[in-house]
């Protein structure tokens, strides 16, 4: 029998959803009203919330990487970018939605998906304009490629670092086991997305002529801002990929990079902070804590329990279950403290029963981080890319994006779980 407890935190949960999938209040008010709630209750301290479950590597990263962006998009050369990106296409909007998701897949996978994004979707957000086309698509199919993409490394998702750590895999496992089949689910998603958009995205003959006649290196405003900021965010994305050797978490390499950038640059730190993005760094807060009620109260552990009792320790059984729990739940709660809980408990089980655990970790990392393209607030990049479109006065709706990401996430758990059983048994 579980307590009250264990039931409250569920009902508290349930209803922070309902009140975020009905948007009639902003998400973040929504998710800090849900975590304080769990506070208040007593379903987890204070204590434990702020040294257990407020992820401050994310935030940290976050809050780094915002202001690394806000200095850099000063120089013009997102607008150079995004001119480039369309000339290249021949302002074709499908070609152009291929494009920006195979680069920001790639990226995704070298550097991780929440700066990916960081960096993508102002250009993206250039180009819909200079263009007139809806920006709903591609930033859809961004956050889409982004979680696929950084499926694919070690360092591409925050699961994956922990997964890594947890089983001594390191960069070269990641390339080896995950690449192969993140790069067959990335082009079927990418010709799925061409397939839903294709009557969605006209361009008008006279804008695409106009952005066909422009010259992108005439967009850089600030040469000198711009020489500083990309030396900048070149020697933090080449800590970033170097960040085990480092010994240095990627909160410390992000804000390192945002205090340098802004000590060479000069810039009004006043300014540079109004442009955070704050009501996503909160809502990433009051998620944290909510998620956490619901492992203080047991519900998460007693999932992760349910989840390997219930194969009775068949090694493809248990593969396989583990694959679809950790898609489903990390559609709908955070994957960083889902995994911080799988981890313990497929620890015990590999111990307990002496079977191989390779396939199940790779089983735990493809499913928590596919699994974060189901719901707008799955994973971190998906959050900062509706955090930035409402910013710039776009809004994504939880059930529009639901209704294209859910359907192609399970489809990307479907080709997972063949690729698991042909590899591994």
């Amino acid at each position: 029998m579980h307590d009250l407890a264990f039931w409250g935190s569920i009902v508290v949960f349930l209803a922070t959803y309902a009140l975020i999938i009905w948007e009639k209040f902003h998400r973040m008010v929504v998710a800090m009203g849900g975590g304080i709630l769990m506070l208040l209750l007593g379903f987890l301290t204070q204590e434990t919330a702020l040294k257990d479950d407020i992820d401050f590597n994310t935030i940290g990263l976050l809050t780094g990487m915002m202001i690394l962006v806000t200095i850099t998009r000063r120089t013009g050369v997102f607008e150079a970018v995004a001119i480039w990106s369309a000339q290249i296409t021949k302002g074709q909007p499908l070609r152009l939605l291929a494009l920006l998701s195979f680069i920001t897949a790639a990226a995704s996978a070298l550097l991780d998906n929440v700066t990916t994004v960081l960096l993508i979707v102002p250009v993206t957000l250039t180009l819909t304009d200079k263009l007139a086309v809806n920006p709903t698509p591609f930033l859809i199919s961004e956050i889409i490629a982004s979680n696929i993409g950084g499926t694919a490394t070690l360092i591409g998702d925050p699961p994956n670092i922990m997964i890594g750590s947890a089983a001594n895999l390191d960069f070269n496992s990641f390339l080896l086991h995950l690449a192969p089949v993140s790069f067959i689910i990335l082009a079927v998603t990418v010709g799925l997305l061409l397939l839903i958009y294709r009557k969605d995205l006209n361009v008008a003959d006279q804008n695409r002529e106009e952005i066909l006649r422009l010259n992108f290196a005439d967009q850089i405003k600030d040469s000198v801002l711009l020489k500083k900021s990309l030396w900048v965010l070149g020697i933090t994305i080449i800590a970033f990929v170097f960040h085990g050797f480092l010994h240095l978490e990627s909160a410390t390499i992000a804000l390192a990079g945002a205090i340098l950038l802004m000590l060479v640059s000069r810039e009004e730190p006043e300014d540079i902070l109004l442009h955070v993005e704050w009501p996503t760094i909160f809502f990433f807060i009051g998620l944290f804590v909510l998620v956490g009620g619901l492992k203080a109260t047991g519900v998460i552990g007693e999932l992760a329990h349910w989840t390997i009792t219930a194969t009775q320790g068949d090694l493809l059984q248990t593969s396989l279950i583990v694959l679809w729990v950790s898609a489903i739940a990390s559609a709908f709660i955070d994957n960083i403290p889902f995994v911080a809980t799988m981890i313990p408990m497929l620890q015990e089980m590999g111990q307990l029963s002496g079977m191989s655990m390779e396939p199940l970790w790779w089983s735990l990392a493809l499913g928590a981080c596919l699994g974060g393209n189901g719901t707008l607030i799955g994973a971190s990049a998906n959050v900062i890319v509706a955090g930035i479109a409402e910013k710039n006065g776009i809004t994504l709706y939880f059930m529009q994006y639901l209704k294209i990401a859910f359907p192609l996430m399970i489809i990307s758990i479907i080709i997972s779980h063949a690729y698991i059983l042909l590899r591994y048994f």
